[in-house]
């Protein structure tokens, strides 16, 4: 494989492996590191990367390894949960909805987090999510569901919690 090759195979994978790091490591910089690392590795085997049927998930999986193996080596999540606390659901207001479902997915148990991540924010299908995540099928859609629910649980607790002080305010 040449480099016009790997750039067409490979790396046009980029932006949706940083993603993915980042979901996982949280920390730009650390997600940048961790795709950079993965891609100088599949540069050394770019000549054995056509026995692989999916390389897209095979560098997903790279990475998502890469990732995990980052975050027990230096703890990353430790410091995570020391510096981003998830900030109480009564300071957030409506109006910044996004942030507040991006916290409370930050929030999930990983596979959670992860399922969720490549299914409603890459678009991933089942199959796919399978193959990268190396899960069963049922887990991988048990994991979704636990997850959606969580969060339209939170969601829910939220919105009632704005309604009811909304209108107490108006009294």
């Amino acid at each position: 494989m040449n480099q016009e090759q790997f750039k067409n195979t490979v790396f046009v994978h980029k932006d949706k492996l940083f993603r993915f790091a980042k979901r996982i490591l949280v920390d730009d910089d650390e997600a940048f590191d961790a795709v950079q690392n993965v891609m100088m590795r599949l540069w050394k085997l770019k000549d054995q990367l056509h026995q692989y049927k999916n390389v897209e998930a095979f560098c997903m999986q790279s990475v998502k390894n890469e990732a995990l193996n980052r975050i027990k080596r230096d703890k990353v999540r430790a410091d995570y949960v020391d510096q981003y606390q998830v900030v109480s659901m009564t300071e957030n207001t409506v109006g910044n909805t996004k942030e507040i479902i991006l916290e409370m997915i930050n929030s999930l148990p990983e596979k959670q987090r992860l399922v969720m991540h490549l299914r409603d924010v890459e678009d991933y299908d089942i199959e796919e999510i399978v193959e990268v995540l190396d899960m069963g099928e049922s887990a991988v859609r048990v994991n979704l569901m636990r997850a959606r629910q969580k969060v339209k649980e939170q969601l829910t607790k939220l919105f009632d919690y704005e309604r009811t002080r909304v209108y107490s305010d108006k009294k």
